[in-house]
């Protein structure tokens, strides 16, 4: 059971393709692709800058090293001499802050200290006006 629709009688005239041709169309679009990417200048991943030569003149004052360290037991040191309290240490911070220039603070936490103790001492640091601390020996933190 087949339908036919359309005209029954043979013409002499061919069927009308109704798809059109779309190779010249690539062929346009592949060519003017091959003219954008010649076109386009190449992107370097680099950024010029003009670094100095030489070695850079030693600083005039060396800066005065302070080590802050705290023990598993949460006692703190300073340059090792124990710190009996939280008010003797803050007042220590104090003078170190008051100093022109302000020494190095060099703040070292044991392993298995408690973090307060840690964080307490840094922020100690930061509201007492100490700039230029940092934390040492943090390879002790690294498992194996």
């Amino acid at each position: 059971m087949a339908m036919n629709v359309g005209s029954t009688g043979k013409s002499g005239e061919p069927e009308v393709m109704i798809d059109i041709n779309t190779t010249p169309l690539i062929d346009v679009m592949l060519v003017l692709l091959v003219m954008l990417i010649i076109t386009l200048p190449i992107q370097l991943h680099a950024i010029n800058l003009n670094m100095p030569t030489g070695n850079p003149p030693p600083p005039l004052v060396l800066p005065q090293v302070v080590k802050i360290d705290i023990d598993a037991g949460g006692i703190t040191y300073w340059n090792g001499e124990v710190v009996p309290d939280r008010a003797a240490l803050e007042e220590r911070i104090r003078a170190a802050a008051a100093q022109t220039p302000q020494p190095e603070v060099h703040l070292r936490p044991d392993k298995h200290s408690r973090y307060a103790v840690t964080a307490g001492v840094m922020a100690s640091a930061q509201r007492l006006g100490l700039t230029k601390i940092g934390i040492v020996g943090s390879e002790q933190f690294v498992e194996d």
